[in-house]
């Protein structure tokens, strides 16, 4: 289960390297919480340009990972680690910096947690769920296409998918099949840009997915 990290009900696009132990966290999305900025991506290659003139050493802490874009695909973009984040909002004038620091703190406390008991990232990501005002029906439908998910992909990798666009591909056919859409038209449908498909589905279409024979929804 992949765990939703949650900052004042928006989404930071996140991944944990499990080798290193290290959490790192999207700028850009950080940034757009902090600062409320229309254009966030500006914002940051202002700051940027600051941090280089003032000769911080933060920015060549920041490296580039590839996470789902507005388009839905993967792309590269910087991220921080928790130590290189903290430097660097500490540049960033807003109220919400406290808050933010104790929320990756908790979300550092949480992942040692989940290592010593994994169910206990099942049950936060339920919690957030019902933050969002999701039903128990729709939750348990969700968690379920999770699970049915992880072991499709786990099939793949064994048979030699490694490479993102090959899963993506594959994720393609299969969505087509159910819905009749490809994944970009059934988000662009729901007005959904870098947000998760599944997320954002009906309890109707959570249920159908698991049905290999189900008719298209139209």
């Amino acid at each position: 289960m992949v765990p939703i990290k949650l900052f004042e009900q928006k989404k930071v696009r996140t991944y944990f390297d499990p080798e290193k132990e290290v959490w790192y966290f999207s700028v850009i999305d950080v940034i757009e919480i902090l600062t409320e900025s229309s254009i966030p991506k500006r914002y940051w290659s202002d700051l940027k340009k600051k941090l280089t003139h003032e000769g911080s050493e933060v920015y060549e802490k920041i490296v580039r990972l590839k996470m789902i874009a507005e388009d839905g695909k993967n792309r590269e973009t910087d991220v921080a680690d928790t130590e290189t984040l903290l430097r660097l909002i500490q540049s960033i004038p807003s109220p919400k910096v406290e808050p933010f620091k104790q929320w990756l703190a908790k979300v550092g406390y949480e992942r040692m947690q989940e290592i010593a008991d994994p169910s206990q990232g099942i049950d936060r990501a339920r919690e957030n769920w019902q933050k969002l005002g999701r039903s128990e029906i729709w939750i348990q439908q969700r968690m379920t296409g999770q699970e049915t998910r992880n072991k499709l992909t786990d099939y793949w990798k064994d048979s030699g998918v490694e490479k993102s666009d090959e899963f993506a591909l594959l994720t393609n056919i299969i969505h087509q099949e159910w819905t009749g859409f490809t994944v970009k038209k059934h988000k662009d449908l729901k007005g959904l840009k870098s947000q998760n498909l599944r997320d954002h589905m009906s309890e109707a279409e959570l249920i159908l997915q698991h049905w290999p024979n189900s008719q298209p929804v139209k």
